[in-house]
């Protein structure tokens, strides 16, 4: 599987191929899954821009996302969106259109709680996993564990060198991640070293304009569909060897959209 993951918590300052309306994410979603990904993470805005939980921003986004495509949609939770734990859950209980999965992170305060109300909504429960925090290891001791949906294997290195080796040291701290499916995945200079290795690995994995703007080679990428069609490529060669055109610079460009 190779998730879209469409904006993030990018914004105007990142380009103008960012979407950020309804209208345009489901449009960058819909080319993305025409080009080949099979799952969609989004994350609705505000008026200005800002990631929100809210009600109306997530209907509008889901609705206008599932007009164009027929794949899972799911959204973030992010404790940036909405800092208190219990406003957070009480948004999730505010939805009038739902997701088919939300990305919780289990380092932040109030995790279980997000996760629980999500899952009595019949949503389903992306964990995520950040590396550099202590969500593995809350993770592995929580009950709702094994009800999750997937585990999120987040790698928050952005250099190209050491992000496999973070990657492997998240992966070891998970363990048997609750017998749940594990997608791993980088951002910025890290995202393209990290996706071949979840090709190498066999595991699930995400690209998109959240987690890096450019192609392997350094170049901006046009938009998420080809991003997606780039990583479907390293999975339909097995993520060998490096052509010598694809190994240019691999750092992220613009600000950080990384916010599952």
């Amino acid at each position: 599987m190779v998730q879209v993951c469409v904006n993030g918590g990018r914004g105007s300052g990142d380009g103008t191929l960012v979407p950020l309306s309804p209208r345009a994410m489901a449009d960058s979603a819909a080319e993305a899954v025409a080009a080949g990904a099979s799952d969609i993470h989004v994350h609705p805005k505000s008026p200005c821009g800002e990631d929100t939980l809210s009600s109306k921003a997530v209907a509008a986004t889901l609705d206008e996302i599932r007009s164009q495509v027929d794949v899972p949609v799911g959204v973030t939770t992010g404790a940036w969106a909405e800092p208190d734990p219990a406003a957070r859950v009480a948004r999730v209980h505010e939805w009038s259109v739902l997701p088919d999965h939300a990305s919780v992170n289990w380092h932040e305060p109030g995790a279980e709680e997000v996760a629980a109300a999500l899952l009595e909504r019949g949503v389903g429960v992306e964990a995520g996993i950040w590396s550099g925090t202590d969500g593995a290891a809350r993770f592995m001791a929580s009950p709702l564990g094994p009800r999750v949906l997937r585990v999120l294997a987040e790698v928050t290195d952005p250099h190209p060198v050491s992000a496999e080796v973070t990657a492997r040291e998240l992966l070891a701290a998970l363990g048997t991640a609750h017998g749940r499916p594990v997608l791993l995945h980088g951002e910025e200079g890290g995202a393209w070293p990290v996706l071949r290795l979840a090709v190498r690995l066999g595991l699930a994995t995400r690209i998109g304009l959240e987690d890096t703007l450019v192609l392997p080679d350094g170049r901006r990428a046009a938009s998420n569909a080809e991003l997606v069609t780039e990583a479907l490529r390293r999975y339909e060669r097995g993520a060998g060897p490096e052509s010598a055109a694809e190994c240019g610079p691999e750092s992220g460009g613009g600000s950080s959209g990384r916010r599952p």
